[in-house]
């Protein structure tokens, strides 16, 4: 029997603001951008919007300042939960639930950041009661280099298979006019680029960009009734291990490996069917481990997996073809825009970075330090 939420809901309106440095502007005004926007492209007034999903760091009361300031008028149900980057996704399935069950009828979720241009940004975010505080660890990027130092203790993983990720994000930017850096990429570049922390160089690491992104999200039954081809909710899933690094039971198994399961039985589907990949790269690691936790390769084999250049363009499994964090964008919080390219894709609007015939997209948002995992499946019509 089918799970009630499969296909119950379709994004129908998708935003985005340019991407890399917008100075003088809050990150209110950003995210409000991206919704104007993405209001724009479903056909829709903020009048008719009744739910209202998300989060950022410096807004703690965000589920009640985000209808105030953009002039949301009715809304029923409100959430600023944050879980870290992947807050946005964990409000897609929060915005399922509630449209689902007639709670409200148009869910709008959305993000804005100025991480770039923000002068007065401090150290980075903390994450509540911390066991590793007291040792000054230069968060995140400590946590996930001890993440990728026992990945490659353990599987021999190299750095020069963490630079493949790079490149590959880097090449798929190259087709993506909106991407920060189109520059072209190679592992020697990456390998020679400044060491950040031991065995991340600064182009293992994500971008720090301004941008924002937004999109609009209804029952299944209204999702005809908009300008776009809508694209549906087929499968989540979510799981936390830890908050702390040093809490992860094993630092080379993240919670995909549960949450994924989830969101594929969810959906009906393996990893066979999926025809796009779109996960939050922080760093090169990220993509290493979550697509062995996916289930395209076995665990410890991911470095192999992307050399042999499965997630570049013109391999066989296309990955964060927007060039992700890494070279397209990453505000702070990264999980609204993997989304927004899903449905790009499977819109089949994408461009030059365009999938052929893509149907199945599967996007993975992470938050905190490899600590909250929630996979999405979205398909296309031609799915349900």
């Amino acid at each position: 029997m089918a799970h009630p939420l499969r296909g119950a809901v379709a994004v129908v309106g998708i935003g985005l603001t340019p991407f890399g440095e917008l100075p003088g502007r809050s990150h209110l005004e950003i995210m409000g951008e991206a919704i104007h926007n993405a209001l724009a492209d479903a056909g829709l007034k903020k009048d008719q919007v009744d739910g209202m999903f998300g989060s950022n760091f410096a807004d703690p009361l965000g589920a009640i300042l985000y209808p105030e300031y953009f002039g949301l008028k009715n809304i029923k149900v409100m959430d600023s939960t944050n879980i870290g980057g992947s807050s946005f996704n964990n409000a897609m399935q929060e915005a399922a639930a509630a449209l689902h069950l007639g709670l409200c009828d148009v869910a709008l979720i959305a993000y804005g950041s100025n991480a770039r241009t923000n002068t007065r940004r401090g150290g980075g975010p903390g994450f509540g009661r911390s066991f590793d505080a007291p040792y000054r660890p230069r968060q995140p990027i400590n946590s996930y280099a001890l993440a990728a130092a026992r990945h490659m203790h353990q599987y021999g993983t190299t750095k020069e298979q963490l630079a493949q990720v790079a490149v590959s994000a880097r090449q798929w930017a190259q087709k993506n006019p909106r991407a920060f850096m189109r520059d072209p990429l190679t592992v020697e570049d990456v390998l020679k680029a400044r060491m950040v922390v031991d065995p991340f160089g600064v182009r293992d690491c994500c971008l720090v960009t301004d941008g924002g992104a937004a999109m609009v999200v209804v029952r299944a039954d209204r999702a005809k009734d908009f300008p776009n081809a809508p694209v549906y909710m087929l499968g989540v899933g979510a799981a936390t291990t830890h908050n702390d690094i040093s809490q992860m039971p094993d630092l080379t198994v993240t919670a995909v490996a549960q949450a994924a399961p989830r969101a594929y039985a969810m959906a009906g589907i393996t990893p066979k069917d999926v025809d796009v990949i779109e996960v939050y790269d922080a760093f090169t690691i990220n993509t290493i481990l979550f697509l062995e936790d996916f289930g395209f390769c076995k665990k410890g084999e991911g470095g192999p997996f992307v050399a042999a250049g499965n997630i570049a363009p013109g391999g066989k499994h296309p990955l964060n073809t927007n060039g992700g964090g890494l070279s397209c964008v990453h505000p702070g919080m990264y999980g609204m825009f993997i989304m927004v390219e899903a449905v790009e894709q499977l819109r089949g609007v994408a461009g030059d970075r365009q999938v052929p015939g893509a149907e199945i997209a599967l996007c993975n948002g992470n938050g905190g330090y490899l600590s909250s995992q929630i996979t999405l499946v979205f398909g296309t019509q031609a799915t349900l």
